[in-house]
């Protein structure tokens, strides 16, 4: 069985339906690139995993476990990590205390975190006692990032990690992503950059008005000309 297994996932936000039918799986070790338009749901399914929203039909399963009515605190502890769009950071905290919020539901020292975490993004030990409101856009992405692994993650989800940023920080970003499924985390990423995502994830799904239109391999789906044109923005060859 697959790490995650998304079975027939619909949601509902009132009488307006999000996700149709959804199924996703994750491998244990994999990147998984859930590509689509603003509003396909992809932020959608990432809220489902975590418990910010529950289903209205399907289950999501985690190493077995079916978690699909869980709150989100019970989620991190099955080890699930996320980071939302839009990073929420919290701007009054210190980067260590934005840190320590990671690691909640953790017992015990954390100072072999914090220094995994500062090997990841030695910036972010430079700034470690300046409130989080402080940093620029790609540090807090950073830091939003190093908070979710505070929890030992054993899947990561990320939202978006590439809005709103520079060329060079979202190249340090990918590279980073990488980095941290070397060491031995799975990651389910959503993101608008399709190019950039498919390029360092295994596969792909595609999500057009809350179902799942397409999946495949990520380098067949960099060579599908449907995919080209509408994420893309090349025309077919």
């Amino acid at each position: 069985m697959a790490l995650l297994e998304l079975a027939d996932i619909s949601v509902r936000y009132g009488a307006i339906p999000a996700l149709r039918n959804v199924d996703i799986s994750v491998e244990e070790g994999e990147i998984v690139a859930l590509l689509g338009a603003n509003g396909a749901g992809k932020t959608t399914t990432l809220r489902t995993i975590s418990g910010l929203v529950h289903p209205s039909s399907g289950t999501v399963h985690f190493d077995q476990w079916d978690i699909s009515h869980f709150p989100a605190h019970e989620v991190v502890a099955f080890g699930i990590g996320h980071v939302p769009e839009g990073r929420r950071i919290f701007p009054r905290l210190s980067v260590m205390e934005n840190l320590e919020m990671g690691a909640y539901r953790r017992k015990g020292r954390l100072n072999e975190d914090f220094e995994r975490i500062f090997a990841l993004f030695p910036i972010l030990e430079q700034r470690r006692r300046q409130d989080g409101g402080t940093l620029s856009g790609g540090e807090q992405q950073m830091l939003a990032i190093g908070r979710a692994l505070m929890s030992r993650p054993r899947l990561l989800l990320l939202d978006e990690p590439s809005m709103g940023l520079a060329p060079l920080i979202v190249e340090a970003i990918f590279d980073i992503i990488e980095q941290i499924r070397s060491s031995g985390a799975t990651i389910l990423l959503v993101e608008q950059n399709a190019a950039q995502a498919l390029q360092v994830a295994d596969r792909g799904y595609v999500l057009e008005n809350g179902h799942i239109v397409m999946s495949d391999q990520a380098v067949t789906l960099l060579d599908d000309d449907r995919v080209r044109r509408a994420y893309l923005g090349e025309g077919a060859a």
